[in-house]
């Protein structure tokens, strides 16, 4: 099956899909089915478990090996130089493990060196932030400190690319780990969701609230699904685009968080008809119209887009917002714009400070429509 681009630029969003949508505040509570009585939304957290924020300590990253030709083709190559210097990169920081065929393993340990450690995984591609579980720690008050996977069911972004290894990772992950695998009971990515790590939740419904994934369920059931695998309080949407790049639109090409009442986004031209920027401009005005727990407007901080880069093409993501945190890092693209990769540098050093930015060349990812975060899942310590 040929890859669609993460950023396959279709052009034809109808304006309705850009309109102001609605923001749910939920809470833990119990609920078997969404208010129509379809498909039953499985309950798996009770207030046990918590997903923290990225900015805290981890235990390692988890990445993964692309190797499929079939996907890749060409751009095979790229693609694997790209995540060796991410993971490099990384490892200054903390642990990276990197899972990978058994019939890539060599060719990964030689390109990523001997302090990774590469395991055997059924991988399908590099996307570990979405097929990979998100890993939460003991919430309850008093219990001892443990480690539990919260897995969304990954069907290849709604049945656009091959899948059969990569619906199997999250299981995997957690077997390995000795860790119990919660169920979510719901079709999404990790890449669909952003954290605040203080109850919060991002996410752009074109990703969820999608037939391709969630058939029959709306908004609210989806919304406390997700609040409850995670452990958080309240989820936010925003509409984000359906139908442009393979994920329909996850919320980490579109806003992060950077702590509970700062959110980045990437800089646009108000002039721009391009369906990626409507969108940006869209989640603004969404984001905008709420407040934090605290009952404050969120603070906006935005990032730069690149004049010039190695690479052009309609497929290629030159955002700097697909950063990742780590142990004492960023890591976050740079695109050979002196101008632009400085100004995204210290913005980022000054929304996380005590933090060493490091840039990376990730041409071969982002020529696949992604970037760092796509790339990464944060194993928390406990």
């Amino acid at each position: 099956m040929k890859q669609l681009s993460r950023r396959d630029v279709l052009r034809a969003v109808p304006a309705s899909a850009l309109a102001l949508g609605l923001f749910a505040r939920c809470g833990n509570e119990s609920a078997g089915a969404d208010r129509a009585g379809r498909r039953p939304i499985a309950l798996a957290n009770g207030g046990r478990w918590r997903m923290p924020g990225e900015e805290t300590p981890h235990e390692r990253t988890f990445m993964a090996w692309p190797s499929d030709t079939e996907i890749w083709g060409k751009g095979l190559a790229d693609v694997q130089g790209a995540i060796a210097r991410i993971a490099k990169a990384i490892l200054r920081f903390e642990p990276v493990t990197l899972l990978a065929r058994p019939e890539a393993l060599a060719n990964a340990r030689k390109q990523c060196g001997s302090g990774v450690t590469v395991h055997p995984a059924p991988v399908d591609d590099l996307w570990a932030r979405d097929s990979l579980p998100c890993l939460l720690v003991s919430a309850a008050k008093g219990a001892a400190p443990a480690l539990a996977a919260g897995g969304f069911r990954f069907n290849g972004w709604g049945g656009k690319q091959k899948h059969d290894g990569d619906t199997q990772l999250a299981a995997f992950v957690a077997k390995e780990l000795g860790i119990p695998l919660l169920d979510a009971g719901i079709t999404g990515e990790g890449g669909g969701i952003e954290i605040d790590g203080s109850g919060t939740v991002l996410a752009a419904a074109s990703c969820w609230v999608n037939t391709n994934r969630n058939p029959g369920l709306d908004r609210e059931a989806l919304g406390r699904s997700i609040i409850d695998l995670l452990g958080a309080r309240r989820m936010l949407w925003v509409d984000g685009l359906a139908g442009q790049d393979v994920t329909d639109g996850h919320i980490d090409t579109l806003a992060r968080f950077a702590g509970p009442t700062s959110i980045l986004i990437d800089k646009t031209d108000d002039r721009s008809a391009d369906p990626f920027d409507l969108a940006i401009r869209a989640t603004r005005r969404q984001l905008e119209a709420v407040r934090t727990e605290a009952g404050t407007p969120y603070a906006f901080f935005v990032l730069p887009q690149p004049l010039t880069t190695r690479r052009t093409g309609p497929h290629f993501v030159s955002s700097y917002l697909n950063y990742y945190v780590c142990n004492g890092g960023v890591i976050c693209p740079e695109f050979g714009d002196a101008s632009a990769d400085g100004l995204a540098r210290d913005l980022l050093a000054a929304r996380f400070p005590g933090r060493t930015v490091v840039q990376v060349d990730i041409d071969g990812v982002a020529a696949g429509g992604g970037g760092i975060h796509c790339a990464t899942q944060q194993q928390p310590k406990t």
